[in-house]
């Protein structure tokens, strides 16, 4: 039972993480006008770090209470539960490369769509973010 209240916590305050890097993302700030921005680069880039290391918290606490990630073999045995293994995957998924060497079961393939979606929307606004920028001057 504390075991299962933990978990809860844990998968409450990590989802509160990112929500808040999201947040952080869109808010309002001023940049310079132009194609390419460090600043708008960096934010973004930490950004994406401080998601991916969120998610693979998510997923790893997750497989506290349940199987997260199968591999990919005809055997579908369980994927090791290491934190290690969460980030690899959390990497995989936010850079939408999906190797395809681990596989999302359960209540995983849904937090991994998010995850993959959130890895190609942050990127495009970026970018929209940089063109409308440069279209103002």
């Amino acid at each position: 039972m504390l075991h299962y209240m933990v978990s809860t916590i844990l998968i409450g305050i990590t989802i509160l993480f990112i929500a808040t890097n999201l947040y952080y993302f869109f808010t309002h700030k001023s940049y310079k006008k132009s194609y390419f921005d460090s600043a708008m680069f960096y934010k973004l880039f930490f950004v994406l770090l401080g998601v991916t290391l969120g998610f693979a918290v998510l997923y790893y606490v997750l497989s506290f209470n349940e199987v997260v990630l199968r591999i990919n073999d005809p055997t579908g045995e369980p994927a090791e539960h290491t934190f290690l293994t969460m980030l690899y995957f959390s990497g995989v998924t936010i850079l939408s490369v999906g190797y395809g060497d681990l596989v999302p079961v359960g209540s995983t393939r849904f937090f991994a769509l998010i995850q993959a979606g959130l890895g190609l929307l942050l990127p495009a606004a970026y970018f929209m973010k940089a063109l409308s920028g440069r279209e103002e001057e």
